[in-house]
């Protein structure tokens, strides 16, 4: 692809700008700054791998991706807001299930230890895993909320916080892997995922671009589940005190 088609691709933006003035939406500035946003960062990271791709540096490597889970753990911060050193709690789930899940891939030699294999799978780990964990925080949030009352007269019948919570913990876990799962049910019948799809476009025979996909959804499944869990159960106490009581909200 050359710039030329590149810029005439850019017209497509045109529509969801439309669409929103039309609709009096009020997100055509929004989708301006992010698609401004979007190629500056791509840009920049573009550049970043090229350089770090030359260097195959173990160290450079690992550095990529601390920065890349700590940037997700930022950007959970908005959803997780009342949730006490929420971004320490993403930092250490999302550390977790990008270790583990990374472990497996390198251990059975699904992928090399070298930048271009490391850094776009990682990538997609740490994005997947920022998602799920942001839909739990959300769901933790509105249902000590919205199930004050069930919770509390758990806790007045004697239940620890952890099981007053329990039902919410688990509704919060399920919800934030429930699009995954669901994304996964529908791969090759409804669409044709974006790496899948790149690697044919790149000239990738199609059998071997479904191998990689599957290893992407079996990676991401895990990754997501490990992740959410544990920030799950570790931002849930943030909604009591040290007395044990629901915070009011």
């Amino acid at each position: 692809m050359d710039n030329m088609s590149l810029l005439i691709a850019s017209v497509l933006i045109a529509i969801p700008i439309f669409i929103s003035y039309k609709q009096h939406l009020g997100l055509e500035k929004e989708i301006i700054i992010s698609i401004v946003r979007a190629i500056i960062q791509l840009v920049a990271v573009g550049y970043i791998l090229d350089k770090v791709f030359g260097l195959e540096n173990p160290i450079f490597i690992l550095i990529l991706v601390f920065i890349m889970i700590i940037n997700a753990s930022v950007n959970t911060k908005k959803r997780g807001a009342g949730i006490d050193k929420v971004v320490l709690i993403s930092t250490i789930s999302i550390s977790v299930g990008t270790v583990i899940t990374m472990a497996v891939l390198l251990l059975s030699k699904a992928i090399e230890f070298k930048p271009n294999d490391v850094i776009p799978v990682a990538g997609m780990i740490v994005s997947n895993s920022m998602i799920a964990i942001g839909l739990s925080y959300r769901n933790l949030n509105n249902s000590f909320k919205n199930r004050r009352a069930e919770v509390e007269v758990k806790l007045s019948l004697g239940a620890d916080i952890k099981e007053a919570s329990k039902d919410i913990i688990r509704e919060s876990i399920k919800i934030s892997i429930q699009p995954t799962i669901d994304s996964a049910k529908t791969l090759g019948i409804v669409s044709l995922p974006g790496m899948m799809t790149g690697l044919i476009l790149a000239g990738i025979s199609p059998l071997m671009a479904i191998k990689f996909q599957i290893m992407v959804t079996f990676m991401i499944i895990s990754s997501s589940s490990i992740a959410t869990m544990i920030a799950t159960y570790m931002g849930y106490k943030s909604f009591f005190n040290k007395r044990k009581q629901l915070i009011n909200s």
